[in-house]
């Protein structure tokens, strides 16, 4: 077995877990991140809580084509694992869990794991089959690396509300974590698609949180949910922004749309500036 706290890369789900156990076995608690790669400061944040949480923390980089649709960016999605495995070595990662399509979808796969209620609107609605995609491979992961916990990003925030409802609905053993959405000095979520946008569209792209934290004031403020994101939305037009997917306010762990501000919820976006398609979200309590 290598050395501990020196990055390995392991491609096969029995090496993943014949590393896994070496570790149990000496008594040492698990964390997994799981990735599509392209990381970035919030990735590198993910990490970081893992190595609060575990004794060994595994990332795994695998840019996963189920989730997603025919005509999005699977193709062109930013692959860079050599940067990855640097970048996850410096971060203190134990582990790199990087497998090929073939060893996640073998030939005859025929398996799909999809989460009613909470998947259904916003992004599910935009994006029919993401979240099918997204429950599946998180699922084979989890199943896979056996962790204690599984550290996800609250950016994704509609995705980590699927993910606890399927680790509550299949009593999977691990304890799913967010962690704060990690931003830019002006606001902007970091994501891998950013480095699809242009200068000028960079420049603008800082709107999409400021248009969420002027929805949240209104709401505090007592001012009706719908009449807030409809201006926010016209906000972002106006700002630059090609089109807006959608801008709501939704329960925090539900996704049902909230009308008035009773219970802890979420403000959603997803928008398209230039040919990149961003999204953000922020909490906001009663």
């Amino acid at each position: 077995m290598p050395q501990d706290g020196n990055l390995d890369i392991v491609r096969s789900v029995a090496d993943l877990r014949s590393r896994v156990k070496y570790w149990r076995d000496q008594g040492l608690s698990v964390a997994m991140v799981p990735t599509m790669g392209a990381l970035h400061q919030g990735h590198l944040a993910l990490v970081r809580t893992a190595l609060e949480l575990a004794d060994r923390v595994v990332a795994s980089v695998f840019v996963n084509p189920t989730q997603f649709g025919p005509s999005e960016d699977l193709s062109r999605y930013p692959r860079q694992e050599a940067q990855d495995a640097g970048l996850l070595d410096q971060a203190g990662c134990h582990l790199m869990f990087a497998p090929k399509v073939e060893e996640m979808y073998p030939d005859g796969f025929a398996t799909t794991i999809s989460v009613k209620g909470v998947s259904q609107p916003l992004e599910g609605a935009f994006r029919p089959g993401h979240f099918d995609g997204v429950a599946t491979v998180v699922t084979k992961l989890l199943m896979q690396g056996r962790p204690d916990f599984a550290v996800f990003g609250e950016k994704d925030w509609q995705q980590l509300a699927v993910i606890r409802r399927l680790a509550r609905d299949l009593d999977l053993p691990a304890e799913i974590v967010g962690v704060p959405t990690v931003r830019e000095a002006d606001g902007l979520a970091l994501s891998s698609r950013n480095a699809y946008l242009s200068p000028e569209d960079r420049s603008v792209a800082p709107a999409l949180h400021r248009a969420l934290q002027a929805v949240a004031e209104g709401l505090k403020q007592g001012k009706a949910a719908e009449e807030l994101c409809h201006r926010a939305a016209a906000d972002l037009l106006a700002a630059g922004f090609a089109s807006v997917d959608y801008i709501d306010v939704r329960d925090a762990d539900t996704m049902a749309k909230v009308l008035k501000l009773s219970r802890p919820a979420r403000i959603l976006a997803a928008t398209k500036l230039g040919g990149t398609r961003l999204i953000d979200n922020i909490g906001v309590e009663p």
